[in-house]
């Protein structure tokens, strides 16, 4: 559906460091530089980070979320860590399993960038 999604950096390379760090524990290679922008590339599509270019500082939606898939729940648990380390801030629950209805069962773990974006890591069973 989607091409990519890039989001808007206040310190792009804060902002890498954190992406390079939460995106390499689910198995992404490090973000590959472009002007004032990082990309990240995977056959899923791309994600990029960006200083904005019409100047302004750049903030995150009210009511956005960004959802990365991962392979297991010890990743998600992985690449929460690494983000948090990295600069992120947890943030709703803890890591873990939420029931959505429907036996439909996920494992799930939010936190912001440094620049406030909200990112879900989600574990979606078979």
């Amino acid at each position: 559906m989607f091409s990519h999604v890039m989001l808007g950096a206040r310190d792009l390379e804060q902002s890498r460091q954190f992406y390079d760090a939460l995106l390499g524990a689910l198995g992404h290679a490090p973000g590959v530089a472009n002007k004032s922008r990082y990309f990240y590339r995977s056959a899923g599509g791309n994600f990029g980070i960006t200083l904005p270019i019409n100047g302004e500082a750049a903030c995150h939606g009210n009511g956005s979320t960004l959802g990365f898939a991962a392979t297991s729940p010890e990743q998600v648990d992985a690449a929460h860590a690494a983000g948090v380390a990295a600069g992120g801030v947890s943030c709703e629950n803890p890591p873990g399993w939420r029931e959505l209805g429907n036996g439909v069962r996920l494992y799930l773990a939010y936190l912001r960038d440094p620049a406030g974006n909200k990112l879900c890591l989600t574990y979606r069973p078979a």
